[in-house]
């Protein structure tokens, strides 16, 4: 039986693939650290070579993420997402913040149609197909943008932005960014360096907007550990935050804290 890599995924030090093979059907595998539970085998070992979670061969999974230490599976055919892992701060999802060594299915998501998941160091947001965000780990810094700095066990609705129909995801180490249908760009959580867009150096507990990119459709956003990008319908990408390593690629070392519109990093590229 032949089989194909479709998607691949890293941890801090763990990768996942999900292969499809020639009838159809997909599987998991998993590989590296283990000490976590994030490889989903039942033990903490190590794996050198991808081994299948055998937990999942039945799942129809259809999408894999990796968060630092822990991972999440969706099957948009049977409407599950599953996680397993370091289960601290409660960003399995299973309300509590227990380890989890095999992956068990977010029983609050079951029957929800996932569109996307996107996870950070200790938290983690999902997109419904209906446009709603959710969010649940660690808060420390505001990042799960529920108004309060309260960890959370299990899913919940990021109601400032509802209504809104988020199309688009991503979270850093303690900052998360989205866009929407409308192509607006909002942003919360950790806000030292910058990262949130808004001008200025200090968290945000709820969603918002980056009205520097106001005027501008933005299809996809992301974020690194201190710093976020977006890029909007016609190619060009925006970045901003921390830039201490150049990592902004607007030539310096500058931090950015409002976007300015004419310096897409791509004025940059050399030949």
């Amino acid at each position: 039986m032949k089989s194909r890599v479709i998607s691949v995924d890293c941890g801090s030090s763990h990768s996942l693939a999900l292969i499809r093979t020639d009838e159809g059907t997909t599987f998991v595998v998993s590989w590296g650290r283990g000490e976590d539970g994030q490889l989903g085998h039942g033990d903490p070992d190590e794996k050198v070579v991808p081994h299948a979670i055998y937990q999942l061969i039945k799942a129809k999974i259809s999408e894999i993420y990796c968060g630092a230490e822990y991972s999440v599976a969706v099957s948009r055919e049977e409407m599950k997402i599953y996680t397993w892992g370091w289960g601290d701060f409660g960003r399995l999802g299973h309300s509590n913040c227990n380890d989890a060594f095999l992956p068990s299915p977010i029983e609050f998501l079951s029957g929800v149609k996932i569109k996307s998941v996107s996870c950070g160091d200790t938290h983690t947001l999902v997109i419904t197909d209906d446009g709603k965000l959710l969010s649940f780990g660690r808060n420390q810094n505001g990042q799960l943008g529920i108004g309060t700095t309260d960890d959370s066990y299990q899913p919940q609705e990021v109601s400032a932005l509802h209504g809104k129909f988020v199309t688009a995801i991503s979270c850093g180490a303690e900052h998360s960014i989205c866009c929407t249908q409308e192509g607006k760009v909002f942003s919360w959580g950790w806000g030292r360096y910058g990262n949130i867009g808004d001008g200025e150096t200090i968290d945000r507990h709820t969603p918002v907007a980056v009205t520097s990119l106001d005027g501008l459709k933005i299809e996809k956003v992301a974020c690194g550990w201190r710093h976020s990008m977006a890029i909007d319908v016609l190619g060009a990408v925006y970045s901003w935050g921390w830039s201490k390593y150049g990592q902004l690629g607007h030539g310096d070392k500058m931090y950015v804290f409002i976007i300015p519109l004419d310096t897409s990093i791509f004025c940059y590229l050399t030949t």
